[in-house]
C-alpha cells in the first residue's frame, strides 16, 4: 500500500490538516519571537516596555538623595523628568 494513495496524490485530510499545522506553527512562532523582544527589552509579560528601567531609574535617584550626593531640589526636578 502507497502512503500517498492509489494515484501519489495526497489524502483528503492532508489537504485540512495541513493548512491548520501551518497557521498553528506561524502562531507559536510569532509568540515566541514576541516573548524574546520582551525579554530582550528587559520587561516582563504584564508590563509595558522600559517600565522597569524608570522604575530602577527612580530607585537609584532615591539612593543618591539618600546618600545626600544631590540636594532637595535636584531630586525633585530628576524625579519630575522620570514621571514625564
Amino acid at each position: 500500500m502507497q502512503p500517498w494513495g492509489p494515484w501519489g496524490m495526497m489524502p483528503w485530510y492532508g489537504m485540512v490538516f495541513g493548512p491548520i499545522m501551518m497557521i498553528i506553527w506561524l502562531v507559536v512562532l510569532i509568540v515566541v519571537a514576541a516573548a524574546v523582544i520582551r525579554w530582550l527589552q528587559g520587561g516582563t509579560v504584564g508590563s509595558l516596555p522600559f517600565a522597569g528601567n524608570r522604575k530602577r531609574a527612580l530607585e537609584i535617584l532615591e539612593e543618591r538623595f539618600a546618600r545626600g550626593e544631590i540636594d532637595k531640589n535636584e531630586f525633585e526636578e530628576k524625579k519630575r523628568l522620570l514621571s514625564d
